[in-house]
């Protein structure tokens, strides 16, 4: 374990960033299927489309924070007894079109086009 208190910025950075991913990954290894799965699968392309998103958790769900504001986030179905899980993004997210854009998704599960979009959207959410 790594003594926050007794480290250099660098090391902080280093550690809460280890930190926040260890408990975003344990957020999602502790869902049941098939939200695990899709869990795991949102992760890889929020981490491949955005790098410079850092992983955490935010009120128990996985999220992607930048300059330590939550991005986006996503939780499973069963945390408010759903039937599909959701993708969402905060207003630190770049995603605004005009006076309407959507910031949330229903995902029932994660086809290749569905993996396309979210791709794009983290993209432009960082950028």
């Amino acid at each position: 374990m790594v003594d926050v208190a007794n480290t250099s910025g660098a090391e902080k950075s280093s550690a809460s960033k280890s930190g926040g991913e260890a408990a975003a990954l344990a957020r999602i290894a502790g869902m049941p299927e098939p939200y695990r799965a899709m869990g795991e699968r949102l992760h890889d392309i929020i981490m491949r489309n955005a790098p410079v998103l850092r992983p955490t958790t935010w009120y128990g769900m996985p999220a992607y924070e930048k300059g330590g504001k939550v991005v986006c986030f996503f939780r499973g179905g069963e945390k408010f007894k759903e039937r599909y899980m959701t993708l969402g993004f905060n207003q630190e997210a770049n995603l605004d079109e005009g006076h309407l854009w959507p910031i949330a998704f229903a995902l029932t599960e994660l086809t290749a086009a569905g993996e396309e979009r979210i791709a794009a959207l983290v993209k432009k959410a960082v950028s």
